[in-house]
């Protein structure tokens, strides 16, 4: 089956481009293609509809472990969204070859991995282990932007 295919068996909702918040203006593409190479700029969590999802805040303070998880996820919807804009149908990857995975960490929080774990674990629950498993890091940061809990970056390979 192919992955636009399995988005829309499993019901998955690809939301549309980030809304920023008012006078907010960021000189960047979402994602750069060079020949077959892929490298996709920082995303965060969005809602269905664009907005910047919640809850917001540090894991491990303000936001649970289980909802950086699910924040995670959701980072991996917003992501394959802007690469099937980009890219006309995610049925162009051929691999997921890096992810950076950056988690809004409390002081003395360290499971920055299970909560990349929900990003990875939808990407492969999409495309396959074969496609969607990447070489991949899970670090934590004292902040990131607009206070998003998670935010990953990736390269990728097309066909």
């Amino acid at each position: 089956m192919s992955a636009d295919q399995k988005v829309k068996e499993l019901g998955l909702v690809l939301p549309p481009p980030l809304q920023l918040p008012p006078g907010v203006a960021i000189p960047l593409v979402m994602v750069k293609v060079i020949d077959k190479r892929v490298i996709v700029s920082g995303h965060g969590p969005q809602n269905d509809d664009g907005s910047i999802a919640e809850p917001l805040g540090q894991v491990g303070g303000d936001v649970t472990l289980e909802e950086g998880v699910q924040a995670a996820k959701r980072v991996a919807l917003t992501m394959m969204g802007t690469l099937q804009r980009e890219l006309g149908s995610l049925d162009e990857i051929k691999s997921w070859v890096k992810v950076f995975g950056m988690v809004n960490s409390a002081p003395g929080f360290t499971g920055q991995t299970p909560v990349i774990n929900g990003f990875s674990q939808t990407i492969i629950e999409v495309f396959g282990e074969e496609v969607g498993l990447a070489a991949r890091s899970a670090v934590g940061m004292a902040g990131l932007p607009f206070n998003i809990p998670v935010e990953v970056e990736a390269e990728l390979e097309l066909k």
